[in-house]
């Protein structure tokens, strides 16, 4: 009996295991297949087109048509599609006959009402189009918010920017204002603080207020990995805190997003790094440099780049082309390590490495994109 429930355990184990890998999508010989994270192909080059996976599923293209396949390489939605898109929320957006509908996993049609233009489900929601007004369609097919908005951008964090007239504030995912139509300009939201623009005046919103940040010209959005984001004032930058306070005055040339505790910053021509006190903790030697990724280490470039840890020691040497990963943060695209590996290029081939500068798999690709966690 216990060998018996050992064996399933073991099956069980096995098939998450399985389902829980990540694929990363890559080119060789002018054609698309996917490895995993030994480096070894999951799903051979075979195709002529190919994108990410977006949860289980990744759109191919074969014989100029577009379908789907799951993580063995089997179609799922057999390849008969003049375009399609990607799967969010159970459903993608395919084309054919000059019509674009929704379809799940297994090609079947979602039954909605017929907008004037159709939108990619993002966050368990669509934005739905009739005339000139915006409303959010369900993934049940039914309308969650009849349309009545000019504008409404794609939803983040549940949370969408909308446009009444000629200002801007945010929707829930019901529809409802959650931060009022004031303001000339609205940050995407973020639970760490959220900035917005009345006239000439910047700062941070407070309980659907404004509260000014002294001499701000502009404000980044808010990182989820810290309390700060940084802000310009005339031509030099600084960070303030969600209360619109100056925390780090404006002193430097140029700044990027805290993370691990540590932000880039631009003194003159060179870049270092500063804690959240504003201390120099990497010294200003390098001609760019990114936010630190995971494995605690940050790409650094003077001719090439390299990847430095939080002391500052350089750990991988500059050697290396990067480009930004697919990975989007709130800053901007993320360079260097995600999930314990980044993409890099060498003598013109892509390939990943570890964080002591070994490629995976020993392996180098004519392109390589960002793994994805096929679980999801």
């Amino acid at each position: 009996m216990k060998k018996g429930v050992l064996f399933i355990l073991t099956i069980l184990l096995s098939v998450s295991s399985f389902y829980a890998q990540e694929l990363a999508l890559v080119r060789e010989n002018d054609m698309f297949g996917y490895i995993d994270k030994s480096g070894a192909y999951v799903i051979e080059p075979q195709f002529d087109k190919a994108a990410s996976f977006s949860g289980k599923y990744a759109a191919v293209r074969k014989d100029d048509k577009w379908g789907f396949i799951n993580v063995k390489g089997e179609w799922v939605i057999k390849p008969e599609y003049d375009k399609v898109k990607r799967f969010n929320s159970g459903y993608a957006l395919v084309y054919s006959n000059e019509v674009w509908k929704y379809v799940d996993g297994t090609g079947k049609q979602l039954e909605t009402p017929v907008p004037d233009k159709y939108y990619d489900f993002n966050d368990g929601v669509a934005l739905f189009k009739k005339g000139e007004k915006i409303g959010i369609l369900g993934t049940d097919g039914k309308l969650i918010l009849e349309p009545k908005y000019e504008i409404v951008k794609n939803f983040w964090e549940g949370h969408a920017k909308v446009k009444i007239g000629e200002s801007w504030g945010l929707i829930n995912k019901k529809g409802d204002l959650v931060v009022p139509a004031d303001f000339k300009e609205i940050s995407k939201y973020n639970s760490n603080g959220i900035w917005g623009r009345k006239g000439e005046d910047f700062g941070v919103i407070v309980n659907g207020k404004l509260q000014v940040v002294p001499g701000a010209t502009k404000i980044w959005d808010f990182h989820s990995s810290s309390k700060l984001t940084y802000a310009r004032k005339g031509k030099t930058w600084g960070f303030i805190n969600a209360s619109g306070q100056w925390v780090i005055d404006p002193t430097f040339n140029k700044a990027k997003a805290f993370v691990n505790g540590l932000a880039p910053v631009l003194k003159g021509k060179t870049w270092g790094y500063i804690n959240e006190k504003g201390e120099e903790v990497i010294p200003f030697d390098y001609r760019d440099a990114e936010i630190f990724g995971d494995k605690g280490l940050a790409p650094v470039r003077d001719k090439k780049w390299g990847f430095v840890n939080a002391s500052g020691t350089l750990v991988i040497p500059m050697e290396y082309d990067i480009s930004g990963g697919f990975s989007f943060v709130m800053s901007g695209f993320k360079k260097g390590f995600i999930n314990g590996l980044a993409k890099v290029k060498s003598n013109k081939k892509w390939g990943f490495i570890n964080e002591k500068g070994e490629a995976l798999g020993g392996k180098w690709f004519q392109n390589a994109e960002n793994f994805v966690d096929t679980s999801k």
